[in-house]
């Protein structure tokens, strides 16, 4: 496979990117915390809107992947403004955003910021305000303490032998990005998918996201047995079928 595209942000980080030519509107998947655009659901994904003509974008944030910047430096805010930045610079025209897990608060933050480039949304676990709800809310007492005295906490992944690194920036900068406090409107098609067997994001998340999250035409599919990946065969068809709805809404 050849190398990926690059370009700069207004910051100055060099994000790296795939993109496909195709019919509008464009398919942007928003990856999730510490993934990359060569994830299993941003292949596939990619692969389906060529085999439909459609445009698709994925990227990866500053500090995943084979983009620029060390991940510890990173927050919520900096991959939202690396997200702004690869819409509002590789694309045109309506969007579609697909984000999972992080990605679909990543999102969330771009339908406030651009409502009017976005034609739909699809949620894949999608997990706002996770630094402060997640995070934070579940630390004791003594990573708290740890926090505050060397500006970061280990905690274990259930992905890799090496923890996640936890910085103080991660969270006190997400509670400045937190969506779940204030109104949200999602003005276009949007579809949430949520796996009941997810570990790291609860469906008590995804139904307080639906009962917050104000549209005309806002859903919530519950997949039984469906965990924080949702890359099975039968959960990729089912985001591939969002995207569908979102596109029979739309008439395209």
């Amino acid at each position: 496979m050849p190398e990926p595209d690059e370009f700069i942000t207004q910051q100055g980080r060099r994000l790296a990117y795939r993109k496909a030519k195709g019919a509008g509107p464009g398919l942007v998947f928003l990856g999730g915390f510490r993934s990359d655009m060569e994830g299993t659901k941003a292949v596939f994904l990619e692969d389906w809107a060529r085999s439909q003509g459609r445009a698709f974008l994925r990227f990866d944030y500053s500090g995943h992947g084979t983009s620029s910047g060390d991940f510890l430096d990173g927050a919520i805010g900096d991959w939202f403004e690396d997200a702004l930045a690869a819409i509002t610079s590789l694309t045109t025209g309506p969007q579609i955003l697909i984000g999972s897990s992080m990605g679909g608060w990543i999102a969330l933050l771009l339908a406030k910021a651009i409502a009017d480039r976005i034609a739909g949304l699809v949620g894949i676990a999608a997990a706002p305000d996770f630094t402060e709800d997640s995070m934070w809310a579940s630390f004791t007492a003594a990573q708290k303490a740890e926090m505050a005295r060397s500006g970061q906490v280990a905690l274990p992944s259930g992905y890799s032998d090496a923890p996640y690194i936890i910085t103080r920036r991660l969270i006190e900068e997400g509670r400045n990005r937190l969506v779940l406090r204030s109104v949200l409107t999602l003005p276009f098609p949007t579809r949430f998918l949520q796996g009941t067997a997810d570990e790291d994001v609860p469906v008590s998340v995804a139904t307080r996201l639906l009962d917050h999250a104000s549209g005309p035409d806002i859903r919530l599919l519950l997949v039984k047995g469906a965990d924080h990946r949702f890359s099975s065969p039968q959960c990729l068809a089912m985001i591939v079928t969002a995207v569908e709805e979102i596109l029979g809404q739309l008439g395209r």
